[in-house]
């Protein structure tokens, strides 16, 4: 029974009920009982007409006379689930109730009440049921809130984390969300200590076995739901409500429920995009990189998803496609081929890292990289992982799909490219199939979580470096990027911004007045190539009139010299610097 009803002992505390000088003879024990209704009888076999709860007052005019019927008329009560029984005094009884009736009462818990003085029994009834409507008004308001609260939340698709906080701020209890094998996907303690709340969660989970879909289990003091639709339950979503106090109220049941029917809609809505699982990762992970969560948060949340941080070696990985890919075949792919290539490239690192037995936070990070934080009992087991990791990756992307050649447009005498000829074109085409798709990198290990960010940072810095190395490296490392790698680390820096500007800055403004020429790919072209200007004409596609023509106009613009060694090693600098600066 809903506790929203008042007690016996708030019904004596009533003004009306203090007229009559009450006094307890027995039963002290069930006076927290509820009271859902106020009864007048002055019959025997009152009992057949009752159902429960309900606070019986009778002068006594009517009971038995004989103390086996006083009994049997306790015990009638009692078995009907009455809340307590309440007898004026003056009428059947005057110096109070028989001491059979008290004892027949004292034994069954039933409260049993002495009225020592004459009191209408409408002003009880009245002032009881006003209580009870008020108690059921503001049940049913906060009921109301529950309902508007979650559509709304169901209507914005909110995260997780936001439905919990909702639930737990609505109850002021603890709220749990776990999967079916007892990991904690979301929590919100509800001002409580979240350590206490989430230590042995798995353990202490499984012992709470409540009987139906949603029921409440007073062992443990958890109302508990499971969390799924369409047949395919996913969760279990558990608020804490003492044990030691009465039965949940009928408005906790409602909002637990709503809260799980939030979670499961928005699981559906988010289906094709990720798990939460997932989801919680990528909120981990992000929380680290932008610092936007303290780190001691991160660092339960993850345990308590099943990912130990505390006391681990902790390296960065970031695994992303190549420039070119990117580029390649954009026209043969469709519109939604960037979303559904990051999300397949996740679900490989996902599990080329249950393959390799490796423990880690893992999720996109930007439009083209999945990151993850590798979390390793021993140092020493550093090179070791990243090789098992990116082992289990080539196969496991071998196994997924194998990469498709891109055309190659044969060329005509008098195109462009044809000085290049064919043979540059199907050489373009070899080095496209066999060079790798994606490039893994990783950052420097770190023994502490608050560290984590710089090895994050690193690796997606390294990453972004590696893109046009041709090199087929299992993993890159800041070794390998060389000058590229030192420029990304200093990206941020202001007096490198102000050497790309210093040295490419007039280019840079002609290309943008001149959209079709975009001399700073011709410069590129020549730099990359060794400055030998036969190969960069082919690589450029252009004929060699017309690049040497561009490069004289490049020096021009620079005004420098682009056959003196120094001056193009300061411009090759400068357009990796330009790189550097440019990435996302």
């Amino acid at each position: 029974m809903s506790p929203v009803f008042p007690t016996v002992r708030e019904v004596l505390a009533l003004v009306p009920v203090r007229h009559g000088a009450p006094r307890l003879v027995a039963g002290d024990a069930g006076l927290d009982r509820p009271v859902r209704w106020v009864h007048v009888a002055e019959v025997p076999d009152i009992a057949t007409l009752l159902g429960g709860g309900e606070l019986v007052l009778t002068t006594g005019i009517g009971l038995p006379a004989d103390d086996a019927g006083l009994r049997a008329f306790i015990g009638d009560l009692a078995d009907v689930g009455v809340s307590g029984l309440v007898v004026e005094l003056g009428r059947r009884y005057v110096s109070g109730v028989p001491r059979v009736m008290a004892a027949a009462a004292e034994r069954r818990g039933l409260p049993l009440v002495e009225l020592r003085r004459a009191t209408p029994f409408v002003r009880i009834t009245e002032a009881v049921h006003a209580l009870i409507v008020d108690a059921q008004l503001t049940e049913l308001r906060a009921t109301e809130e529950i309902h508007q609260r979650f559509t709304e939340l169901s209507v914005e698709g909110a995260e997780p984390t936001e439905v919990l906080r909702q639930a737990a701020e609505l109850a002021g209890c603890p709220v749990v969300l776990e999967n079916l094998s007892r990991q904690v996907l979301a929590y919100d303690p509800a001002g409580e200590s979240a350590e206490l709340l989430l230590d042995g969660w798995e353990q202490h989970s499984r012992q709470i076995r409540p009987a139906g879909r949603t029921a409440y289990d007073p062992d443990s003091g958890w109302l508990v739901t499971t969390v799924g639709a369409r047949g395919q339950d996913w969760g279990r979503l558990l608020l804490r409500w003492p044990a030691a106090e009465a039965t949940p109220p009928t408005r906790l049941t409602i909002l637990i429920e709503r809260a799980a029917s939030t979670l499961a809609l928005g699981r559906l809505i988010r289906r094709d995009a990720e798990g939460l699982e997932r989801q919680i990762h990528r909120t981990l992970l992000t929380a680290l990189i932008d610092h936007s969560r303290p780190v001691d948060e991160v660092a339960l949340r993850a345990k308590a998803l099943g990912v130990t941080l505390d006391r681990r070696h902790l390296v960065g990985v970031v695994v992303r496609h190549r420039a070119d890919d990117a580029a390649g075949d954009a026209a043969d792919l469709p519109e939604d081929s960037g979303p559904a290539r990051l999300r397949d490239l996740a679900e490989a690192v996902g599990a080329a890292l249950r393959e390799a037995k490796l423990t880690a936070l893992t999720s996109a990070v930007d439009d083209q990289a999945v990151g993850a934080l590798l979390a390793l009992p021993d140092p020493a087991d550093e090179e070791k992982a990243l090789a098992a990791f990116a082992a289990a990756l080539r196969r496991v992307r071998l196994d997924a799909a194998p990469v498709r050649p891109p055309a190659v447009r044969p060329t005509r005498q008098g195109d462009p490219g044809a000085r290049g000829g064919s043979s540059g074109a199907v050489a373009r085409s070899v080095d496209a199939v066999t060079r790798p798709s994606v490039v893994v990198a990783a950052g420097s290990g770190v023994g502490s979580l608050r560290e984590a960010r710089r090895s994050l940072v690193e690796a997606r810095q390294i990453a972004e470096a590696a893109r046009r190395d041709p090199r087929d490296l299992p993993c890159f490392r800041l070794p390998h990027v060389g000058l590229a790698g030192l420029l990304h680390l200093l990206r941020d820096e202001p007096r490198l911004q102000t050497f790309v500007e210093r040295e490419l800055g007039p280019l840079l403004a002609y290309d943008a007045q001149h959209p079709r020429e975009q001399l700073l790919g011709t410069l590129r072209a020549y730099l990359e190539q060794g400055r030998n200007k036969s190969a960069a004409a082919s690589a450029a596609h252009l004929s060699r009139p017309a690049f040497y023509e561009r490069l004289a106009r490049i020096g021009r613009i620079l005004d420098a010299d682009l056959d003196s060694v120094e001056q193009c090693l300061s411009l090759h600098v400068a357009l990796l610097a330009l790189d550097a600066v440019r990435t996302p």
